[in-house]
């Protein structure tokens, strides 16, 4: 009896033992799991991605363009802010602005339904959470194809910055060495633009993703459909992609790995129905020629006057900044020979050669990357846009101010010396008037130019009327309806300008009366 009782007592000591060895290392795992990378600061986890990429990120409501977009990267993005207890900040932007601002650490994490690369794990680290496949998507009317060969000769649309056109160019050469005609690739800036030239005939087909296909076919009223689905290895992932970091990788993977396990992942799938028999069920109506209900939605949407305010607002301010920086430059270039007036004529040579978009695109992406002040949050897109805009407006504006202070007979200046006037009072009452009469027009025209120049900004994620419209066309498709109301807007704001330029050159003097003699 006594050694039953001692062996059941061994027993149970045993298994207790056992229970805490195995469950022992839950605590510390569990701990491991939840910690924060280092890619996190000040309890946020800020998230690029370019929301026109339906379902993966896209702006669901009209309005949205100034909150939080939706889509499955968006949701999995929450889901991991959730796990390191950290607040969730989403940037958007255009797609081909995503990698650059990932390395000059404008966001930690890039989430865009980009698909997993060994060229882009070259300079990033990426970890997969969902399964996809490269698709060959055209209208409706055309049949399915064997292989990629059977492109050959034919017109593929691809979205610029995506890395479709290196695999095509791969192809080409394969091609080329077979004696085929090689496969023409047209790039195009945003998805939807890609997906309106396959509608409009002008491409044979476009490349995409599996899943943004069986979601945009619902947008689409069933016009387009796959008609070849690869197997590329190279495309079968999407991945989320970080800096270079070993333990902040395994940090991601891990939690990728719990997410998925606990099935969070497969949730939000479902939720998005990202799989092919989701798109059986899709509807196929005919859509309407012109949705004019949206038209006038759009006209009167607060997204759009929001869109409107933000175009003009950085026109304005970046308009009066290069006036205040050329009239000095002007009156230099002005005066004497010399080492000043020689890098003063450089930088009006270097802002008017270098394209607007490339000047925007330096100021955003690469100049974080030389000065890290640069990367605070205080630096946004607005100011940006503000700084690339005046340093480029006001090179124009220096040479219309110089040819308009020249066209000043120097006799006025020689009658106000004669006068017993000092110099600032030569230039402030005798040549400013008469220069500003012949600036003017110039300086007007030049602003409208600067008011549809700021369009551009939309690729270093400014939300401004473009890319309002833009948004709007990613999210319904309607791409008559929303670039309609956008062109709207722009010819108000430009007529506004044309008759403010009238009334003020028939306050100076510009205007013709009727009797055909100018007023003096």
């Amino acid at each position: 009896m006594r050694y039953s009782i001692c062996r059941a007592v061994m027993d149970l000591l045993s298994l207790c033992l056992f229970l805490l060895v195995v469950l022992m290392p839950a605590g510390p795992v569990h701990a491991q799991a939840s910690a924060v990378p280092g890619f996190i600061h000040d309890g946020v986890l800020s998230v690029c991605t370019n929301p026109t990429l339906p379902p993966m990120t896209f702006m669901k409501h009209e309005g949205d363009d100034r909150g939080m977009p939706s889509g499955v990267d968006i949701d999995l993005a929450r889901a991991l802010a959730d796990y390191w207890h950290v607040r969730l900040e989403v940037s958007s932007m255009d797609f081909v602005g995503l990698f650059p601002s990932l390395m000059a650490g404008r966001c930690a994490l890039v989430a865009s339904g980009v698909t997993r690369l060994p060229s882009r794990e070259r300079s990033f680290d990426a970890v997969p959470y969902l399964d996809t496949a490269m698709v060959v998507v055209a209208s409706a009317a055309t049949g399915a194809i064997a292989t990629m060969d059977d492109l050959s000769g034919r017109r593929i649309a691809v979205q610029a910055g995506t890395s479709y056109a290196a695999m095509i160019e791969r192809l080409n050469g394969q091609l080329l060495a077979r004696h085929l005609a090689p496969i023409e690739i047209q790039q195009y800036p945003t998805e939807e633009t890609v997906v309106q030239q396959v509608l409009l005939g002008r491409d044979f087909a476009f490349i995409s993703q599996d899943v943004e296909i069986y979601f945009r076919q619902k947008q689409l009223h069933g016009k387009v459909h796959v008609i070849l689905r690869t197997d590329d290895p190279q495309y079968r992932q999407f991945a989320l992609y970080i800096r270079k970091d070993t333990q902040d990788h395994e940090a991601l993977r891990h939690a990728i790995a719990v997410l998925s396990a606990n099935g969070r992942i497969n949730a939000i799938a479902r939720r998005w129905s990202i799989a092919p028999s989701s798109a059986t069920a899709l509807s196929a109506a005919p859509a309407p020629v012109f949705a004019w209900h949206d038209f006038f939605h759009a006209l009167m949407s607060a997204s759009f006057l929001r869109g409107a305010a933000v175009t003009l607002g950085l026109a304005l301010a970046s308009h009066m900044t290069a006036i205040v920086i050329s009239v000095p430059i002007a009156l230099r270039l002005g005066g004497r020979p010399g080492m000043v007036r020689t890098l003063l004529g450089l930088y009006i040579y270097v802002f008017r050669a270098v394209p607007t978009l490339l000047q925007l695109l330096f100021v955003w992406n690469a100049l974080p990357q030389f000065c890290p002040i640069f990367r605070e949050a205080w630096f946004t897109p607005f100011l940006a846009a503000w700084i690339s805009l005046s340093l480029n407006e006001s090179a124009y504006q220096a040479e219309i101010n110089r040819a308009a202070l020249a066209a000043v007979d120097a006799g006025q200046v020689a009658a106000g010396r004669a006068l017993g006037m000092r110099s600032a009072q030569i230039y402030r009452h005798v040549v400013f008037p008469q220069a500003l009469r012949i600036a003017l027009p110039p300086t007007i025209n030049d602003f409208i130019t600067l008011l549809k120049t700021t369009s551009l900004a939309s690729v270093i994620s400014l939300h401004e009327l473009l890319s309002v419209a833009q948004v709007e066309v990613a999210r319904s498709f309607e791409f008559s309806e929303y670039y309609a109301a956008a062109l709207v807007y722009y010819l108000l704001m430009v007529l506004f300008f044309i008759m403010l330029q009238k009334i003020m050159e028939h306050r100076l003097g510009w205007a013709t009366p009727a009797g055909g003699i100018h007023e003096r």
